[in-house]
Formats: structure tokens, sequence, C-alpha cells
């Protein structure tokens, strides 16, 4: 398997990485106590990779917030770099925002329900940054290999998989561990999404749940597999986030959790 290099910082390569960050930047405020934090982390050594959205496209309602958009996103994101010098990931959602948010970002990422989205993920290769793929939570493992080879056909420099779970009934995903196994023999490293995993997708409420207590436990389960590193949405008050407030972990969980995914 080969490494992935990400404004420095190698991906598969020996000790585990931590894409985190908010699950959407909901004020300039809240980044750059996040990304502070995140920082002291990485002044300790922690490869952390600081995770920022500028729009959540894919919510359970029209009325849900969404980020302050890719123009003020940007100019967020371009400071909080330059202030911290934190390696950057960000989400594109269609090709016309590829080769602006490549301007300011490490690595582009593609949201899972749009990793089938050819043009998309070509859009993201021909930037020439490494791309990471969220696996669908309806597509099989089997399939990912196909969607990281358009990327490199493309010029990508390189690319990861993040596993999130799979869809299970209407409302609540569940982890095959197997996919880390198999997305890593495509050779490109994996990462496992110990958030966005213990969701439970809107049902009737029109709000996304989730468990929060699963994410240490089967998070240890992704690193036995072989995980390369973990995708977390971390905020300071998650009582008080605007999204994904039942699985995004505080300060205190976050490094709790660094502590032990750093000990497998």
């Amino acid at each position: 398997m080969s490494s992935v290099s990400v404004g420095g910082l190698e991906v598969g390569a020996g000790r585990p990485v931590f894409i985190a960050g908010p699950c959407v930047m909901e004020s300039p405020a809240l980044v750059d106590e996040t990304a502070g934090f995140l920082s002291s982390l990485a002044s300790r050594g922690v490869k952390v990779i600081l995770k920022l959205s500028y729009e959540k496209a894919n919510r359970s309602s029209g009325e849900s917030f969404r980020g302050p958009g890719i123009e003020e996103g940007l100019k967020l994101i371009r400071m909080v770099k330059e202030k911290y010098g934190l390696p950057v990931i960000c989400d594109i959602h269609c090709r016309e925002e590829a080769e602006a948010a490549s301007r300011v970002a490490d690595c582009l990422q593609i949201p899972a329900f749009l990793c089938r989205q050819t043009p998309l993920i070509e859009a993201a290769g021909r930037t020439l940054l490494p791309v990471n793929i969220k696996k669908g939570q309806f597509l099989s493992p089997y399939s990912m290999e196909r969607q990281g080879r358009k990327a490199l056909e493309t010029g990508a420099s390189g690319v990861i998989f993040t596993e999130r779970g799979t869809s299970f009934g209407y409302s609540d995903l569940v982890v095959d561990m197997r996919s880390v196994v198999i997305m890593k023999k495509s050779g490109f490293p994996v990462i496992f999404d110990a958030t966005h995993s213990q969701q439970s997708p809107a049902g009737s409420s029109g709000e996304t749940g989730g468990s929060r207590e699963f994410i240490i436990p089967i998070s240890k389960a992704a690193a036995a597999a072989g995980a390369d590193g973990f995708f977390c949405e971390v905020h300071p008050r998650p009582v008080d986030a605007l999204s994904d407030r039942s699985t995004q972990m505080d300060f205190n969980m976050f490094e709790e959790f660094v502590d032990e995914m750093s000990k497998m």
C-alpha cells in the first residue's frame, strides 16, 4: 500500500491520522476555537488534518443550517490554515467547486452520497491534490477501487478511502469491518469515520440522531481491521451544535479517543 501525503503529513504510514473538525463551519469563532484545540494536539505529535466544511449540501430538512457557503468558507479556511499551520481537507459538491477549493485545501473530499459521481471525482483529480472518497452507505467496498482509479487517471496525487457505515433498514447504519480489509486491498489508505458511522439517519423526526457511546469501541474494531486513521467530527459544545449534535465529540472525549486509538 502506498501512503498519501496531505499537506506534508503522510496517511497510511505508521501512526494513525486523525481527520477532525466540526460538522460544519458554524461561525469564525467556532472554527478558530476548534482549530486551536487541534493544533495543540498536533504540537504534541498527534497527526491531525483539520476537516472544514463550508456547506453541508445533504441535510435532512431544507430549513437545516448549511454553512457560510463557498466564498466566505474558503476565506475562513485560508485564515485558519495560515494561523495554525494544519493541513486542511474540505468536501466539494459539484465540479465548479473543485478548482476554487483546491487553492486553499490540501485534500479534496467526495461526500458519501456523491461517491459515484464520475465528473465530480474527475474534477477533483484534475486539481492534482489527493482525494478522499467516502464510501456511500449504499455501496459495496468492492466497488470503491474503480472510484479511486477515476481520480488517479485524471491527475490526483493520491487517493484515500473512508468507511462510514452501511444503511441498515430505514434509519440505522451498521459497520462491516470487512470493508476496511477489502478497500485496503486496492492499495489505498483507509480511514474509518468514527462519528458518522454511529448515526441514525433522520426518519420521521426530521433530524439525524446517533449513539456517541459506541464511537470508541467500534473504532477499536476498525483499528484492529487495519484502518490507517480516523475521521471525527469534533465540537467544543456538541449539545449546541447546529448539526450532528448526537455524534460529535467534545474536546475531552476526543482527547480520550486519540489516546485510546494511539494504543492500538
